[in-house]
Formats: C-alpha cells, sequence, structure tokens
C-alpha cells in the first residue's frame, strides 16, 4: 500500500469513527480532508486552512447577520410611514 493509500484508508476510517460517535463529517468536511490528502498538506497547513475557513465562515455569518438587520430596520421604517 502506498502512503496515499495509507493516508486515504486512515481518512476514511477516521470518519466512520465519526459517524459511530455521533458527529458524522458531512459532504464539505469530507471534500476538505479529501482535498489535504490529495494536495499533500502538513499537518500545520491543515490547521491554517481550518483556521482561515473559520474566519471566512465568521465573517460571512456577521454580514449575513448585518444584512438581516439592515433590512428590518428598513421595513421597520417602511411600516412607521
Amino acid at each position: 500500500m502506498t502512503d496515499k493509500e495509507t493516508i486515504r484508508q486512515r481518512t476514511l476510517e477516521a470518519a466512520h469513527l465519526q459517524e459511530i460517535e455521533g458527529n458524522p463529517l458531512d459532504a464539505d468536511q469530507m471534500a476538505m480532508f479529501e482535498m489535504f490528502d490529495r494536495e499533500g498538506f502538513s499537518p500545520e497547513q491543515e490547521i491554517e486552512y481550518i483556521r482561515a475557513d473559520i474566519e471566512r465562515r465568521k465573517l460571512a455569518r456577521e454580514t449575513q447577520s448585518v444584512t438581516l438587520v439592515d433590512r428590518g430596520v428598513q421595513a421597520g421604517a417602511a411600516c412607521s410611514l
């Protein structure tokens, strides 16, 4: 078994354990780990990618929240006319 095959097998086993523990990986998470394997990310690169992804998602949620608040303010202003 090649190194890549071993890594792939370990990824699948880890995903299976997550499922057994009641916390299965979703399709996006599996795709991310497959990308790590395919691109040969080091553990440090994986951690940095995940941290950056968390920040991107956090900013997207904050932006969405602000947009929804702005819409609520506009709707409230329209109702008071």
